[in-house]
């Protein structure tokens, strides 16, 4: 009895051996390569359960995912001015071709991305070798990227891998060459100052000039108007002087000696010198009604 639980046992285990050695998984995240005596037998790209013969079938596994390939230290790449730059990249790249991958670069990864390396360089070099410092930093660094992606991609297809973006974290100029830059920099900020400075006394003293003109304008307008409104008055005064006059000349002569006195006498110092009979006293003597013409000539 005791024996034949032990074959029972020993036959389950092998049983299961056999099963693990048969049956494998495969992640979403994965690719799986079956191999047969060292050949590829089959390439899977589904998830799910699968079986392979023992022994003389293996399985080998490969990321499916956007793996991201990034320079430890910053490249130096010449401009089209001659100029040295450090530029920072890093590259997002994926396996599309589990197969080609193998055959190209046995399924190894690090050989993998001395390939992609080498690609992305070549084509960054080339590509900033067409443009300036302003074009590569701001001016048409997406277009560079652009085209750096798509020429690396052609590249990159031949070993079964798709590059899906090439980005540039920084550019930077060498610390031999920054501060000649930063000083051309600083001069050509401090001229363009220089420069609006200029333009805006220029623009404020044809501002003031203009205020200037304007008031001139005003001043003259309103010196015409009261002058006008001053005659116009002056004629309807002498109007109103003709018309009294006319109507009883005795009383605008009357009338006009008071203006005079009150006029020649407007404080008690003021002293005038005519002769006594002069006329212009002719109100202020009596003329003699009842006699009092003693008092007046005293």
């Amino acid at each position: 009895m005791r024996a034949g639980m032990n074959v029972f046992a020993a036959v389950f285990v092998a049983v299961l051996v056999v099963l693990g050695a048969t049956i494998f998984t495969v992640d979403q995240r994965q690719y799986a390569i079956v191999f047969q005596l060292g050949e590829v037998r089959s390439v899977i790209e589904e998830p799910g359960l699968y079986l392979k013969w023992p022994l003389i079938q293996n399985v080998r596994y490969f990321d499916k995912r956007i793996l991201t390939l990034d320079s430890a230290e910053p490249e130096r790449f010449i401009t089209s001015e001659k100029k040295n730059v450090l530029v920072d990249s890093f590259t997002k790249w994926r396996i599309i071709d589990p197969k080609l991958y193998y055959i190209s670069v046995a399924g190894d990864e690090s050989r993998a991305k001395t390939r992609l390396t080498q690609t992305v360089n070549a084509g960054l070099r080339e590509e900033f070798g067409k443009r300036t410092v302003h074009d590569v930093v701001s001016g048409e660094r997406d277009k560079v990227m652009e085209q750096m992606r798509e020429k690396a991609d052609l590249d990159a297809r031949k070993i079964g891998v798709q590059i899906v973006d090439v980005r540039v974290k920084r550019v930077e100029l060498p610390n031999d060459v920054s501060e000649s830059v930063y000083r051309r920099m600083d001069a050509e900020r401090k001229r363009v100052a220089n420069e609006l400075r200029s333009q805006g006394a220029a623009d404020a003293e044809k501002i003031r000039a203009d205020a200037d003109k304007q008031r001139e304008v005003i001043v003259a307008e309103a010196y015409r108007d009261a002058q006008k409104m001053k005659g116009e008055g002056d004629a309807r005064a002498t109007a109103i002087y003709a018309q009294a006059f006319e109507g009883n000349a005795e009383f605008y002569a009357f009338y006009r000696s008071l203006e005079a006195y009150r006029g020649s006498f407007k404080g008690k110092t003021d002293v005038i010198v005519v002769e006594p009979n002069s006329d212009f006293f002719k109100y202020m003597k009596s003329i003699g009604r009842g006699g009092g013409g003693d008092k007046a000539g005293k």
